[in-house]
């Protein structure tokens, strides 16, 4: 019976092919609290929380407001950092081919051509002489490293690795960019009441300061009253340059995030009592969040290139083979290189193995050692990290909530107060003066619940980003 060489030959290849040495990258067994906040810091807010619910892809459209879902929608198309984002993703995945490509048999044909002198002495005291002469080859060269300790595994691992990191940053991308679109497209909104309810105000205040005038004139005010409602007329004037800054410097940002130069975009009409608050917001189990956040998907990832890197500075410390072929036409003469006399080939097989270098190898290991060490701690500040923003988000909810209902109060009492002065009024026993002064206190709470609902509008963004929003789809990829 023959010995079967090539089946044994094919086996002894596949089984040590088959050891790769170095860790099997497991992601970290974590066992997060049912719970983000305390229990003493468990206050329900406002909004329903369900647990488990998973956020929309258009998340944005949260607040019922159409020209926000638009907005997002043209972000996704235009803003150039996510498509800088897109392109890196896409190299990083053509690293991964070009990696494994590496671990497959490369060949070449190589062609060559020259001229040479041999000198006498190469024959010893023969002194036989040969004169200069031309030569050419030409042929093809195959060489394989055959991956036997799985260095070139633990590689292409990597740099799939490293492609997930750059997916999961652009999850982040896509997450940070949304909500900044939101977040800027509120402020333009509350700004922009903000401004015309601080405009009352003033309106208010220059027609108190007319009344107080008239008294004077009639004797009835003294100069203090008028230098009083001076004071007051000059300190709400300045409320209303850092809201146009405000205003003009929210519309700036929101046209870079869209892609446009300031001066080449207008975003549509936002009007702030357009948003709703959402009756029930989505809220992820923790243990659901470490599988959805992309941020601490991208620390696992970065883990997992650690983990390969440390495989990839153990395989260096094992033996390499290197195998090559190559067959050549040789000839003195162009004319002759394909005639069959000129055939040549060679096989040959190369082991190098690392004997002494001055312990650089183990020194390469144990600092790939100490890297996936660091990243494994950069993995769980990551999550703890994770675990606060959502906590901080939460109980700014519960917060923003007894606020805003806080300061309706105060704004439902406010108008109750203006109604009735304007019935007393009626019935003369009200002063125009107490008129506007119940108009600039309306208007001076209405601006605190602007700014209330703003805050809470913020925070309910805040709530979506921390629970790390929907990842970006392939569509939109």
């Amino acid at each position: 019976m023959k010995f079967p060489i090539r089946r044994l030959s094919l086996a002894l290849t596949v089984g040590l092919s088959a050891c790769t040495v170095g860790p099997d990258f497991v992601p970290p067994k974590l066992a997060p609290s049912d719970h983000y906040t305390s229990p003493e810091e468990r206050e329900e807010p406002t909004q329903d929380r369900i647990l488990g619910k998973q956020i929309e892809s258009e998340w944005g459209s949260v607040f019922s407001y159409e020209p926000l879902s638009a907005l997002i929608h043209r972000a996704l198309e235009d803003n150039y950092d996510l498509t800088a984002a897109r392109e890196t993703l896409a190299q990083a995945e053509e690293a991964v081919k070009a990696q494994q490509g590496s671990l497959m048999p490369q060949g070449s044909m190589n062609a060559l051509a020259g001229r040479q002198k041999y000198g006498v002495a190469l024959f010893g005291p023969s002194n036989f002489v040969i004169p200069p002469f031309s030569y050419y080859e030409v042929g093809p060269f195959l060489s394989w490293s055959p991956d036997f300790f799985g260095g070139g595994k633990r590689s292409v691992e990597r740099q799939q690795a490293l492609a997930t990191y750059q997916h999961r940053q652009l999850d982040a991308l896509y997450v940070e960019l949304t909500a900044n679109v939101v977040a800027q497209s509120v402020q333009i909104a509350a700004t922009k009441a903000e401004i015309a309810t601080v405009q009352r105000i003033l309106d208010a205040d220059e027609k108190t300061l007319r009344l107080i005038r008239s008294s004077h004139q009639a004797g009835m005010a003294t100069p203090t009253d008028i230098l009083n409602a001076q004071h007051r007329l000059a300190v709400d004037r300045a409320l209303l340059p850092p809201l146009k800054q405000q205003y003009s410097s929210n519309l700036h940002t929101l046209s870079v995030l869209v892609g446009k130069a300031p001066a080449d975009w207008k975003p549509p009409s936002l009007i702030f009592d357009d948003l709703k608050i959402p009756l029930s917001l989505p809220v992820a189990l923790p243990s659901e969040l470490l599988r959805k956040r992309p941020d601490i998907l991208a620390a696992e990832a970065s883990l997992q290139v650690a983990s390969a890197s440390l495989g990839v500075a153990t395989a260096n410390q094992y033996p390499a083979l290197t195998l090559t072929a190559n067959m050549l036409q040789e000839a003195l003469t162009p004319a002759n290189l394909f005639l069959g006399a000129g055939n040549a080939w060679a096989l040959a097989g190369g082991v190098s193995m690392p004997l002494f270098n001055g312990g650089m190898l183990e020194a390469e290991k144990q600092g790939a050692f100490h890297a996936y060490q660091a990243s494994l701690a950069e993995y769980h500040q990551t999550v703890v990290q994770a675990f606060s923003q959502v906590a901080d988000a939460l109980t700014a909810l519960v917060n923003d909530a007894d606020s805003v209902n806080a300061m309706k109060s105060v704004v439902d009492t406010s108008q109750s107060a203006l109604a009735l002065s304007m019935k007393s009024r009626a019935a003369g026993n009200t002063s125009d003066l107490e008129i506007e002064t119940a108009h600039r206190t309306l208007a001076q709470t209405q601006l605190k619940l602007e700014e209330a609902l703003t805050q809470q509008y913020l925070d309910i963004t805040r709530l979506f980003v921390a629970l790390g929003g929907s990842p970006l789809s392939n569509k939109t990829r």
